[in-house]
């Protein structure tokens, strides 16, 4: 009889790729926060699922109010450069665990992961 093991996810790492964030979601664990910074138009078409949207107006104000400093959060923009923003402004706030998700929601659906939003109403 074998056993098999399911392997943990790798820790927090300041770049992450979608892959890695798929891994922590599949493994079940709870303990991270996903950031849609984009404005609220752009999260309302299309997000990753389970996403939350903190538009870079407010981001650290509505961050410090709803998010433990100690908390994964996985951030994601409308480009990089966007997310890298966010990132530095989450943690310059005292954030210490940011994880910029490299390429984003182009790079989430290209891997055919689970999106939410009202893209797939067709009038």
């Amino acid at each position: 009889m074998s056993i098999s093991i399911i392997p943990i996810p790798a820790p927090l790492k300041s770049q992450s790729r979608s892959y890695d964030l798929k891994e922590r979601l599949d493994w079940g664990e709870p303990a991270l926060t996903i950031i849609d910074v984009r404005d609220r138009d752009a999260f309302n078409i299309s997000h990753i699922m389970g996403a939350v949207s903190l538009p870079m107006t407010g981001l650290v104000d509505h961050a410090l109010i709803n998010l433990e400093l100690t908390r994964d959060l996985y951030v994601y923009g409308s480009t990089d450069e966007q997310t890298a923003e966010a990132a530095t402004q989450l943690r310059t706030a005292g954030y210490q665990n940011v994880a910029e998700l490299t390429g984003g929601l182009a790079a989430w659906k290209a891997n055919g992961y689970p999106i939410e939003g009202n893209s797939a109403v067709v009038a």
